[in-house]
């Protein structure tokens, strides 16, 4: 009679302990915030013309084949490409853009300092809290790697290294950072609408008290990779972490002339009362304002972004627009991504034309100031160390409708002729066909011309197609502007 007794009560207490859970896990579920107003504002259920985008992809990849990828590879550019983030802030290709970088999805890139909320915010809004792939969050410094979250037809993770060895992808340049590097990058695949029209990458908090030898790998070098090809860049902060140490401010040389890309996220907003908040955000641009010498600030989004709802007695309506309006930023990426795609293959365009141009000059100079009795070492030197002599630059200037601000550095062409000596370049005379043309008209026509026209077609809306030239056939003998009558 004890033992049965005994065993009711036990029965009730194991009911008692199991509808205290569910009421428990209903309280826990009650206090996520919905996540509807994520999909509507970047229109996640809308359906892509996929045809229209994959024909103006393949469009732009024969442009930059047929047109730019020529003179970069006759003039080596991708030499010249170790100076060129000094010599030309903002986004760039990499040394010789291919056919992976051409169809990469827009990329959103995540840097701040550690625990701040990065991993948690992607992980909101991917919705994938609490699912074995939900980038793992915690008050210490928990992100050790670059993770690079992108679309996929199954879940799974990728290494690094695989990563780079895959030329089908973006990331093989990475290789040349080493494989400690390769060994702190991995890939995370899942399918998801919001990742076939964007990467996501999460990258390590910055420790002021840590070295960077100490990383194992030139941290530097590897941001400013990303920094380069990321369409989006949000700098995320937490109002308990607003000192500026030495590594945040070289992230934020970095930054530099990517402004129109940065947004600055104040993070766990909610953690604080609205006289606090205030506070803070003032802090925070006081401390920001020497990092960024720029007239007009980049956009400052203040809110929490994590799945859980706002803390009570907080600015909640304040922090739903906030997130929506950062939603709306994200979104006109993805909207623009073609036009952006096709502006910086322009861009890109532009830089290899103007070093064509000027190795050329350096070229005519060099056979200019030879002569029997000459040192060609002797000669050429004199000719690169002080190029404004010989009015290199300038003529370049004269001559064509090249922007002076668009001219890079000249100690960048002292480096590029000691791996690549003069006399193994061919002038701009000596670069045409009969059938292929020439190769500085086919640039220009690509600058002028084509890629305009594919831009053009974009916005208005109309399938693109081949230009006239191509259509037609044109049938013009190649004119060489630059040969002596």
């Amino acid at each position: 009679m004890k033992g049965a007794v005994l065993i009711c009560c036990f029965l009730s207490l194991l009911h008692l302990q199991a509808t205290a859970e569910e009421e428990e896990e209903k309280d826990f579920i009650s206090v996520l915030r919905d996540r509807s107003h994520i999909d509507e504002t970047l229109r996640l259920a809308t359906e892509e013309k996929a045809g229209d985008y994959a024909a103006a992809i393949e469009r732009l990849r024969k442009i930059y084949h047929t047109s730019i990828k020529p003179m970069e590879q006759a003039y080596k550019y991708n030499e010249l490409r170790q100076h060129e983030i000094s010599a030309y802030p903002g986004r760039t290709l990499g040394n010789s853009a291919t056919d992976g970088e051409i169809t990469s999805k827009p990329m959103v890139l995540f840097l701040g300092p550690w625990s701040v909320g990065k991993s948690s915010m992607i992980n909101y809004l991917l919705g994938m809290h609490d699912s074995p792939y939900q980038l793992y969050t915690g008050a210490e410094p928990t992100t050790s790697e670059f993770t690079v979250i992108m679309h996929g037809e199954k879940i799974r993770s990728v290494e690094g290294i695989v990563m780079a060895a895959d030329s089908s992808r973006s990331f093989s340049p990475l290789e040349k950072f080493g494989q400690n590097f390769l060994e702190k990058l991995v890939g995370i695949e899942m399918p998801h609408k919001l990742l076939e029209r964007v990467t996501f990458v999460d990258t390590p908090g910055i420790i002021e008290n840590r070295k960077q030898q100490e990383r194992g790998y030139p941290f530097n070098d590897v941001c400013q990779w990303f920094i380069d090809r990321a369409d989006l860049i949000f700098v995320v902060f937490d109002p308990t972490k607003l000192d500026v140490g030495l590594e945040l401010e070289m992230l934020f040389r970095q930054l530099k002339g990517r402004e129109s890309q940065i947004r600055i996220i104040l993070n766990k907003a909610d953690n604080l009362a609205t006289q606090d908040l205030m506070r803070v955000y003032g802090a925070l641009f006081w401390s920001l304002a020497p990092l960024i010498n720029v007239t007009e600030p980049p956009r400052v989004y203040v809110s929490s972004f994590w799945p859980y709802d706002y803390a009570p007695d907080t600015s909640r309506e304040l922090f739903k627009r906030e997130e929506i309006s950062l939603l709306e930023d994200l979104n006109q990426v993805i909207e623009n991504r073609m036009e952006n795609k096709i502006a910086f293959i322009r861009q890109h365009g532009i830089r290899v034309r103007i070093h064509g141009l000027l190795v050329d000059r350096y070229v005519q100079t060099f056979k200019e100031k030879m002569s029997f009795f000459s040192d060609p070492e002797l000669v050429f030197k004199e000719i690169v160390d002080d190029p404004d002599k010989f009015y290199i630059f300038k003529s370049i200037l004269a001559k064509t409708n090249v922007s002076k601000f668009d001219l890079p550095n000249r100690d960048a062409y002292r480096d590029f002729f000691g791996v690549n000596p003069v006399t193994n370049f061919k002038p701009l005379t000596a670069q045409c066909s009969y059938m292929g043309g020439c190769l500085l008209d086919k640039i220009e026509r690509a600058i002028t011309n084509e890629l305009p026209a594919l831009l053009s077609s974009i916005n208005s809306g109309k399938q693109p197609g081949l230009s006239s030239c191509e259509a037609t056939g044109c049938g013009e003998k190649p004119k060489n502007r630059y040969r002596k009558n």
